[in-house]
């Protein structure tokens, strides 16, 4: 399970609890991006860079007008 923080009404953050499913669940309904960059040098001689950027979300489907 993965510790988040929440707001108390008095404005202390409390830990709660979350399913890691539910996380999951979370950053699919909203997306996420994720990006890096790897750079392989020599003697402070870029080589090769590798840049990657990836957008991760879900997808729902309308199963009404689907079967039409």
């Amino acid at each position: 399970m993965t510790s988040t923080s929440a707001a108390h009404p008095s404005g202390e953050m409390t830990p709660q609890r979350v399913a890691l499913v539910d996380l999951l669940d979370r950053v699919l309904a909203k997306g996420v991006v994720v990006s890096g960059e790897v750079i392989l040098s020599i003697a402070d001689v870029d080589l090769v860079r590798v840049s990657l950027q990836a957008l991760i979300s879900s997808v729902r489907v309308d199963t009404e007008q689907a079967e039409e």
